[in-house]
């Protein structure tokens, strides 16, 4: 999800804000609050009017608000700032973004001592640790907007990657119950195989496979340095449900023995005491249709035993970065034909076909964009930006399911899943859809629009 050397050091926002030389006609054609300011291919403004052109990524400059006024995203170093952001990812029927944290300001990590394992459910018994990045860009940039009951959104925990050293600090400091850290391992090469929006960095045709298990290598370290902090990873998006449904696409097939090669190290090499992992497994509407539940089992339990059937390997994440509830009463139209239109529906139904194939895995559910029931899509593949969605249930160990070990938060609610803009390198269609909410920025930018859908239509409310 993030690359090696975000894990290394979280890069820090550094802006160097200088205001734009010029008239006053000069500045009314720069881009507004929000607006793209740059990027591959952009031709369009390259400043703003409001706030800073912020970096995003290579493909995607942003203006956010910020102290000056006035900013371009031209040549000049003096000019930008760069966030810690970085896409992420998913597939045909989902997509993540993820950002990684601002560095801790702390210059010295306190040294912790022991090792956090744990049985049973990894979720119990530990706090999920609220990311102080994605409660920056909260303030930031929604808290003006929506006020101070927005605020209650940054406490909510969500997975990206941080800085260890903060969640050690917090635990010394008499954290109670003691922080899990929960991350999300997405960097395989030619990821996103069947969708255009999350284009990963490696490629398989350029020495991808060893690049990734560098970047797993790289993990493993870190995950060790801090064997005192318990950890819970949802390992690659999209990836193995990709490998069910999609292998008629040119890249799925030819990605297919890459992935299964690369997952497998993930989950061997980081199999540790302090760690619990699940693969991701798509949603009710992906992998949930009865042609695909048995395939999908049948893989998922291959690639566990493949690996040795590893401790740390605790089951599977469902509606990773989508909108389904966890149950509802009556089934929403866009999912006729299905008899598992939600959640658990889909967990109950693949969970004794995994058993029977030598896997008695456990689940955890994504709730952070599934409040608002049903949604506003037209169709249940329909997974870019959907309009009618707000923020669930908030993460907690407390289900209703033995099956289930908890609700969380994987998608950071207010980071777009992908461009409306159908000039953009990284443009895919489901994203200038009806039900797509436009116009929208590159993945994994700040979407404030979207940010307050979620926040209006959130079930529970913020209030």
């Amino acid at each position: 999800m993030v690359t090696k050397a975000l894990l290394i050091a979280a890069l820090s926002s550094i802006v160097l804000a200088a205001p734009l030389e010029g008239s006053v006609e000069g500045r009314q054609s720069c881009a507004s609050l929000y607006g793209q300011c740059g990027g591959i291919g952009w031709s369009g403004a390259t400043c703003c009017s409001s706030g800073v052109c912020t970096i995003g990524n290579d493909y995607y400059s942003q203006c956010l608000p910020g102290s000056a006024t006035t900013t371009s995203a031209g040549t000049s170093a003096g000019t930008t700032s760069r966030t810690s952001t970085s896409t992420a990812v998913s597939s045909t029927s989902t997509k993540v973004s993820s950002t990684s944290t601002k560095a801790s300001t702390t210059t010295t990590a306190p040294v912790g001592s022991g090792t956090a394992t744990w049985s049973g459910n990894p979720f119990s018994g530990v706090q999920q640790w609220a990311n102080s990045y994605y409660a920056s860009e909260v303030t930031a940039y929604a808290v003006p907007t929506l006020g101070a009951k927005a605020a209650a959104v940054a406490k909510v925990p969500s997975f990206m990657w941080l800085t260890l050293a903060d969640i050690r600090a917090a635990n010394l400091a008499g954290a109670s119950p003691q922080n899990a850290a929960i991350f999300v391992v997405y960097d395989l090469p030619d990821r996103d195989c069947a969708a255009a929006a999350s284009n990963g960095e490696y490629s398989i045709a350029n020495n991808g496979i060893a690049n990734y298990k560098n970047y797993i290598d790289t993990i493993v370290a870190i995950v060790k340095k801090y064997s005192d902090i318990r950890i819970l990873l949802v390992v690659e998006p999209d990836s193995l449900a990709n490998l069910v449904t999609n292998l008629s696409v040119a890249k799925c097939s030819n990605a297919q023995a890459a992935y299964l090669e690369c997952v497998n190290y993930a989950v061997t090499k980081l199999n540790l005491p302090n760690v619990a992992m699940y693969l991701d497994a798509g949603h009710a509407g992906w992998l949930g249709w009865p042609a695909n539940l048995s395939p999908a089992a049948t893989l998922f339990a291959k690639v566990y035993t493949d690996a040795g059937s590893p401790a740390a390997l605790r089951g599977l994440a469902t509606n990773v970065a989508n909108y389904n509830a966890w149950s509802v009463s009556s089934a929403p139209s866009y999912t006729q034909g299905n008899a598992n239109y939600d959640e658990s529906h889909y967990v109950a139904a693949i969970a004794p076909l995994l058993t029977a194939a030598g896997w008695n895995a456990h689940f955890i559910t994504d709730t952070g964009r599934s409040g608002k029931q049903p949604t506003g899509q037209l169709a249940w593949g329909d997974w870019c930006n959907v309009i009618g969605t707000g923020f669930g249930t908030r993460p907690t160990a407390v289900t209703p399911s033995t099956l289930l070990d908890a609700f969380v938060w994987i998608k950071p609610g207010g980071e777009c899943d992908g461009t409306s803009n159908t000039t953009a390198t990284r443009y895919d269609y489901h994203c200038g859809l009806a039900d797509a909410l436009q116009p929208a920025p590159e993945a994994g930018s700040w979407f404030e629009a979207y940010f307050e859908q979620l926040f209006n239509n959130a079930n529970p409310s913020f209030s």
